[in-house]
């Protein structure tokens, strides 16, 4: 696929993360897969859409009906900046849960819901346009709860 992308000089981005995998032979080795299966992150206009469904193993743009919908570049250009530098792995997508901020670091001002996981704090980050979700461990100082406004009974 990339060598489809880069031929058409399309810009893209398939995030990665790195699993420990145990073969038969007792060794363990570190294998990259993508952070979101099935999903390639694209740079293009509205208009070029066709270019990219052209492309083999290419089943459909994230959008409503014909119009592709754009992820905000805030949520990309995060991903690329806290991918290398954070442990990160896919993790089912949430819809309850404390919802936080993050405060500070590459994935500053992305929001998430929080998960307690061995004695750490885990935000899961939902990128809802393509309802897949990451879990990221973070410093519990560097989340701010986001308080929802008080709904009121009549």
């Amino acid at each position: 696929m990339a060598q489809h992308l880069t031929a058409r000089s399309i810009e893209f981005f398939l995030p990665v993360y790195r699993k420990l995998s145990h073969w038969k032979n007792g060794q363990h080795v570190a294998i990259e897969r993508p952070l979101f299966p099935n999903y390639l992150f694209v740079n293009i206009h509205r208009n070029e859409r066709v270019r990219v469904l052209e492309l083999p193993g290419v089943h459909s743009v994230v959008g409503s009906g014909r119009e592709p919908i754009p992820l905000p570049s805030t949520e990309i250009e995060a991903l690329r900046r806290g991918i290398d530098s954070l442990s990160i792995e896919p993790h089912p997508y949430l819809k309850t849960g404390e919802k936080v901020i993050i405060r500070s670091g590459p994935l500053q001002g992305m929001a998430g819901i929080v998960k307690r996981q061995k004695g750490c704090a885990r935000v899961v980050l939902g990128l809802d346009l393509i309802v897949k979700s990451i879990a990221v461990e973070l410093d519990e100082r560097d989340l701010e709860v986001v308080r929802a406004a008080p709904e009121f009974c009549r």
